[in-house]
């Protein structure tokens, strides 16, 4: 059992929670919007049950519940953390902040993760202290129902987070996707652009 913050908790927030808790990790959650962190726990319980229900947890939704809490602050949600999986706004600016942030109160072991869907974390992390620690992990939405994520470096990311970052999701369930580089768009979008896209075309014919 390892102890997992969540850092921004919305959809993908909400969901990587679900994830990590039912793996049996202790998950604490924040949110610079005070009222985001109950807001999500309030979903999180009226979800638990229709997951449960369709077998896809192992327990009973409140032994997956009790797992979760929040932080009032930044640095209690990340204090003791193995891993920490970013999921705010998808803006540099933003997460140009709130990497410094997390960097400067997060154990020095600690791997930093994003959910960003486009962004590559040589546009955010770069004026990071840790910045070797620093990477995406990009899921499939919601995590807890499709189990891949791609584990995307930047160019200063060390081989050893990378390697700690894709046997943590393996650990939790998953099936990360490891990259070798950051690359615009990452694997899954563009493979799912696409898909996306022969389908259109074979509506239009």
């Amino acid at each position: 059992m390892a102890r997992v913050g969540i850092v921004g908790t919305g959809f993908v927030g909400r969901a990587w929670a679900i994830s990590f808790a039912r793996a049996g990790h202790q998950v604490t959650l924040w949110d610079a919007q005070q009222d985001a962190p109950p807001r999500a726990l309030e979903y999180i319980e009226q979800l638990l049950p229709e997951l449960a229900a369709n077998g896809l947890l192992d327990e009973g939704p409140a032994a997956v519940r009790t797992r979760m809490r929040i932080a009032p602050t930044l640095a209690e949600a990340l204090d003791g953390a193995v891993h920490v999986q970013e999921s705010t706004f998808e803006d540099v600016a933003v997460k140009r902040d709130i990497f410094a942030k997390m960097d400067a109160v997060a154990p020095p072991d600690a791997v930093i993760a994003t959910s960003t869907s486009a962004i590559l974390p040589s546009k955010f992390t770069e004026h990071v202290p840790g910045r070797h620690r620093c990477l995406v992990v990009h899921p499939i939405n919601p995590p807890y129902v499709i189990p891949a994520a791609e584990v995307v470096p930047a160019p200063w990311t060390s081989q050893e987070a990378v390697d700690r970052a894709a046997a943590f999701l393996r650990g939790a369930g998953h099936a990360p996707i490891v990259m070798k580089k950051e690359l615009d768009g990452f694997v899954m979008n563009r493979l799912q652009g696409a898909l996306l896209e022969e389908c259109f075309r074979l509506i239009e014919d």
